[in-house]
């Protein structure tokens, strides 16, 4: 008995020593971060920015490098991810939320929330409707008047299928009484920009950053924002429910970093400790302003607890499509 007691002691502590050593010697190699999205949009725009000072020596000494793997409104990437990626903390993905929880609960991919572990959150992007320069709509209330009277006709593009893009419009649907063309674009929100830009539709539901770029430019009007309160880059422009429209802040894009489903937690903890770090550092922080993108810096616990709750609202909004 003394015997298998000393062997079990032994065994859980060069179990530990190893956990130990495995902690302070990660990262030893750069780290790859999979974006479910094409290059030039919202995602891999901000992923690159946020992750640009990883090789900092007081932050992981390492640097990280952006994978995209595009396609399906984020699900070939999320599927790869689920399914491929090696569960060792050296590759990691970019997640969007509500985008692969919703895309879950409808089914058809091989992933749910309990595919992978959420490490931190970088930030929050309200979804907008944008029309292109030359538009004849200047406001929310133009816009819902002619889909009123034009049931079908009012063509919208986005990034996906139940991406927040989506989500946004079938929430403006809803609450106008109203039907809209949503139409999902390949190549993410930089394809569904450039759509409502080249004139293909005559509006747009996309991401807030990537609008306030697009308007910068001189490419597009932007006509709402789906939040609950006006954003501070956009402080002329109003909430959806300003303009009538009863839509929530459901479709808003959180964007973090997570980690596959047993990765040891050693490695998860060393994460959860260094990347809010990352994302709180002044030359992030201020590249992120300059393109438009509002941060909103979450710790994994944090993170845990908004996927639960947005899991739980997407389930009841999305009850009987």
């Amino acid at each position: 008995m003394k015997t298998l007691l000393k062997t079990i002691m032994i065994a859980a502590a060069a179990t530990t020593l190893s956990s130990i050593a495995i902690a302070e010697d990660f990262p030893d190699r750069p780290i790859g971060v999979a974006v479910s999205y094409g290059a030039g949009g919202a995602t891999d725009f901000q992923a690159r920015i946020v992750t640009m000072v990883a090789g900092n020596e007081d932050l992981f000494g390492q640097p990280m490098y952006i994978l995209n793997k595009p396609g399906a409104g984020g699900r070939k990437g999320w599927n790869w991810f689920a399914t491929d990626a090696d569960a060792d903390g050296y590759t990691l993905s970019a997640y969007n939320i509500p985008h692969f929880i919703a895309q879950s609960i409808k089914g058809g991919v091989k992933y749910s929330a309990d595919s992978f572990e959420p490490i931190a959150n970088w930030g929050a992007d309200p979804a907008v409707v944008v029309v292109g320069k030359d538009s004849k709509f200047n406001t929310m209330e133009e816009l819902i008047a002619f889909a009123k009277e034009n049931p079908g006709k009012t063509t919208t593009s986005g990034a996906g299928l139940f991406v927040g893009h989506h989500i946004a419009a079938l929430q403006i649907e809803k609450a106008c009484e109203c039907k809209i063309a949503y139409i999902p674009t390949k190549g993410g929100g930089a394809a569904a920009m450039k759509a409502v830009i080249a004139g293909e539709v005559m509006a747009g539901v996309n991401n807030l950053s990537d609008a306030f770029r697009a308007q910068q430019a001189g490419n597009v009007k932007i006509l709402g924002v789906a939040d609950l309160e006006r954003n501070e880059f956009l402080p002329d422009v109003p909430t959806l429910k300003e303009a009538g429209l009863d839509v929530d802040n459901s479709s808003v894009n959180f964007r973090g970093l997570m980690a596959k489903k047993g990765t040891p937690p050693e490695v998860i903890e060393a994460l959860a400790a260094k990347v809010p770090e990352m994302f709180k550092h002044s030359r992030v922080a201020s590249r992120m302003k300059a393109g438009g993108s509002p941060m909103h810096i979450m710790t994994r616990d944090e993170v845990k607890a908004m996927w639960a709750k947005r899991e739980e609202t997407l389930k009841e909004l999305l009850a009987g499509l």
